[in-house]
């Protein structure tokens, strides 16, 4: 079955481009092995993530290496301007996406507080879906977290309960062996002597 043309455009949904990410760097680094494999060749790769987390791949020996390598085939010129141009298009695009998804939660959030959901598109829906199932999930951990934390501290009061019962039954066990082996002692002045035919002389 042939696949179908994808159109190349910036994925909106936060969680589908972030899959399509993972799923298509893997499958170019890959690309970038089997070529360094195949023709002998020395490849360099640089990935930076939306959120500025560094992917990179040198096929044969350091990046350090192929850095040093490049700067002495290009004359030490890495096109400063070029660079400078494209840094505040990044922000621009950030500033812009996260000025998105704040309008989205915002919406989510007078949805929950009892706002309608009519005013909501279908994409905005599925992502306050999607960040619903994430704050269920760091809830409920959060509530397991607080529950084992407090079974712990009533296993710990038992065990001090055990223990101070424990020392109270010793020490109970101990002043009934005492009692049990003093000698008795009255009050009268004469020895205690027990009337009996067969004991008189």
């Amino acid at each position: 079955m042939a696949r179908g043309k994808v159109q190349i455009k910036r994925i909106e949904n936060l969680v589908h481009r972030q899959v399509t990410f993972c799923k298509r760097r893997a499958g170019f680094l890959k690309k970038a092995k089997e070529l360094s494999v195949l023709c002998d060749a020395e490849i360099g790769v640089f990935i930076f993530s939306a959120h500025g987390k560094l992917y990179e791949l040198a096929t044969k020996g350091s990046m350090q290496g192929l850095i040093e390598r490049y700067m002495k085939t290009t004359g030490g010129s890495l096109q400063p301007d070029l660079s400078k141009e494209t840094q505040p298009l990044d922000a621009i695009e950030e500033i812009n996406m996260l000025k998105k998804e704040i309008e989205i939660l915002q919406k989510g959030v007078r949805y929950l507080l009892g706002g309608r959901s009519e005013e909501m598109t279908m994409d905005e829906l599925l992502i306050l879906e999607k960040n619903l199932e994430i704050w269920i999930c760091h809830i409920r951990s959060t509530k397991m977290e607080i529950l084992f934390k407090e079974i712990q501290l009533l296993r710990r009061k038992e065990e001090i309960l055990k223990d101070a019962n424990q020392y109270l039954k010793d020490k109970i066990e101990d002043t009934v062996e005492i009692s049990n082996f003093a000698p008795m002692t009255t009050n009268t002045p004469y020895p205690l002597t027990i009337q009996n035919e067969i004991f008189e002389f």
